[in-house]
């Protein structure tokens, strides 16, 4: 194992971006991404049932929840890129991942002050502010599949492969 590979299983500072092996990024983006998907669900339902506002006031919250919970993720995401090596792949592809991510929850921060902007909810959620949403909620697939190649295909903030071992012994 390369000294770059060790230096990205170690976190910058494990009290902020957990322990060895066990960051606490992939947990913090639990959150918007459940609210957001959530939101989005909450928006055609709007569509379909016959007291819309409620369900439009509740992808509100939806969406503010999920800003509120991926700026926390992105402090801690920011933590895990700066353990990558800078001029490696796996950094290029962090880069892309955070700006994905950033955008993302910029376009789900525009949507909630589209909603908010106005006479407020009295109805289904308009199709604009659902575009939008639906939109970021691609991205956000794009920028998920991206982190999962981080963890998954180049082990940042994983353990090596002799902590994993520890699991499989007898």
């Amino acid at each position: 194992m390369t000294e770059d590979m060790r230096q990205a299983k170690r976190p910058v500072s494990a009290a902020l971006a957990g322990p060895y092996g066990h960051p606490f990024h992939p947990i913090l983006v639990t959150v918007p991404i459940g609210a957001w998907i959530a939101s989005v669900v909450f928006d055609i339902g709007s569509h379909i049932v016959d007291e819309p506002a409620t369900l439009a006031r509740g992808a509100q919250w939806l969406i503010a929840i999920g800003v509120l919970g991926a700026l926390a993720a992105a402090a801690i995401g920011f933590l895990d890129l700066f353990a990558i090596p800078s001029g490696t792949r796996a950094f290029r592809i962090g880069l892309i991942h955070m700006s994905l991510n950033l955008v993302v929850t910029l376009a789900f921060a525009l949507g909630f002050w589209w909603r908010t902007a106005g006479t407020g909810v009295d109805g289904a959620v308009g199709a604009g502010p659902l575009t939008l949403s639906i939109v970021a909620l691609v991205l956000l697939g794009v920028s998920g599949y991206l982190g999962g190649m981080l963890a998954y295909h180049f082990g940042v903030r994983v353990a090596d492969e002799n902590t994993q071992a520890e699991g499989f012994r007898r």
